[in-house]
């Protein structure tokens, strides 16, 4: 039985949301799905997550949650005609006082009145993930001017990213807190914080999130210069959150290209090392917005993320308004599954030499290193409340499917976002204890993932409602009689 270990994050949208399509994603292999409340109503949200909910449940399988909140996108306002043509050499200027609805040729509204503060002359802005680049020649109290460095079309509303970071937009705009109550109300599994600079801003999202009720483990998209600018900073925001996300959109733009891919490997490596999930994004298939075929670049990066052992790869656009929806998850996990046939992805070094902090981490890591060195070990079972246990075993590099078994909803969809992790319903409260690795064996024999001669590592704690509380490890061999 083939498991694929890397799960795959697909965007909703109009090109995702009826449930026919819906279903067609649920059933191709999309694990999480993200809300983007940059776009879409309350209302849309709402429809969208009770889908997805009731279409999992039909066809027995467990996807998670993500919404994303909006964050401060800086933006242009609009123009007269909706879109300009820039040359190199023009000249330019952002107004906070220019009339919203009346951009030029010369001259364009701002939304955001300190981009006029935060910028000198001489730097440079991206227009658009940097397709338009200008470079500032004089500010005055309520005018960039700027000269183009690289033209092309500017249009309504397009981003503004200043290079090497800087500009001082809190991570938490009035729209987000409506949308963390949102995320309460709709139980969503995880909440991404866009434009995070710090441990600080995370924190903050954290105690919004308690206010409103909600219980999502919150993601930091790392998409700001700052965020990377040193290891200090990129673990500061990485041990603040329960996942990271790199955004390599706005993160990209503002570090530069060739900065990128070091860069990402750094933020799966560190997030890894602080045992924390992570998704990485962007552009990952945008060719198959219009394309049934990915490009071999595009295989090369999804394959790549793997390699790297990104918890997860995603889909924007190609899912959420692109043509072949369904065909981007397709042939995202069938790049996942080949990644993952690589020798490389099985061996681990991973906290060698390092001292454990808790009890239930070192028997998640104990399950791990007898799982990879006790070739007839086919499953690995953890009894679990809160899915950290299986989150740490899903740190090492293994071949060995991890099951969580839990009797909660939310814990049962919050791992559906772990490398290597599989849902398993189960209530161990309800079994005599005698009988409880019988129960857990039988699951799997069940499911054929299992048979007699193999052998499964169970972890589980002894109490049932703590969380934190593994702190036992068995070895069984199925077929045996098992207590």
């Amino acid at each position: 039985m083939t498991f694929r270990r890397t799960k795959i994050v697909a965007t909703l949208g109009p090109a995702s949301s009826s449930p026919e399509r819906l279903e067609q994603l649920v059933l191709a292999g999309i694990d999480v799905a993200r809300l983007n409340f940059s776009h879409g109503s309350a209302d849309e949200h709402r429809a969208r997550a009770h889908l997805v909910r009731e279409l999992a449940a039909k066809h027995g399988r467990f996807v998670a949650l993500l919404g994303d909140l909006q964050g401060p996108k800086i933006r242009i306002a609009k123009f007269v005609d909706k879109r300009i043509e820039l040359a190199v050499g023009d000249h330019f200027r952002f107004s906070v006082t220019h009339p919203r609805e009346a951009g030029t040729q010369e001259v364009v509204g701002i939304d955001y009145p300190d981009l006029v503060k935060d910028c000198n002359v001489g730097d440079e802005l991206l227009l658009d993930d940097g397709r338009v680049v200008m470079q500032v020649l004089e500010k005055t109290a309520d005018e960039l001017h700027c000269k183009v460095l690289i033209g092309g079309p500017l249009s309504d509303h397009k981003g503004i990213n200043r290079r090497g970071g800087g500009l001082t937009a809190p991570a938490l705009t009035a729209k987000d807190k409506q949308d963390i109550k949102l995320a309460a109300e709709l139980e969503l599994d995880y909440l991404a914080v866009s434009f995070p600079r710090d441990a600080a801003d995370m924190e903050l999202a954290r105690r919004l999130r308690d206010e409103a009720g909600g219980r999502a483990w919150l993601v930091a998209k790392i998409e700001r210069a700052e965020a990377v600018a040193d290891d200090a900073a990129l673990d500061g925001l990485i041990r603040a959150s329960d996942a990271v996300m790199v955004a390599r959109g706005d993160l990209g733009v503002e570090i530069g290209d060739a900065e990128l891919v070091g860069i990402q490997k750094k933020i799966i490596l560190h997030a890894r090392r602080y045992n924390k999930a992570v998704i990485t994004a962007t552009q990952m298939m945008e060719s198959m917005i219009h394309s049934p075929m990915p490009t071999r670049a595009e295989v090369s990066d999804v394959a790549n993320a793997v390699l790297d052992n990104t918890d997860a790869v995603m889909l924007s656009a190609e899912s959420a308004a692109g043509e072949y929806p369904v065909e981007a998850v397709q042939a995202m996990a069938r790049i996942c599954l080949g990644a993952e046939r690589q020798p490389t992805s099985t061996r681990s070094s991973h906290r060698l030499g390092q001292t454990f902090k808790r009890c239930d981490e070192s028997i998640a890591l104990a399950a791990m290193y007898t799982a990879n060195h006790f070739p007839g070990v086919k499953a690995i079972i953890s009894l679990t409340e809160s899915g950290y246990t299986p989150l740490i075993m899903s740190r090492i590099r293994s071949s060995v499917p991890i099951f969580a078994f839990s009797p909660h909803r939310e814990t049962q969809a919050r791992a559906a976002l772990f490398r290597g992790v599989y849902t398993v319903p189960f209530d161990p409260a309800a079994v005599a204890p005698e009988k409880l690795s019988q129960a857990a064996v039988d699951e799997l024999l069940k499911r054929g993932v299992v048979e007699p001669g193999d052998w499964v590592i169970l972890t589980k704690g002894d109490s049932y409602n703590t969380t934190g509380g593994t702190n036992g490890m068995k070895i069984l061999h199925v077929g045996e009689p098992l207590i």
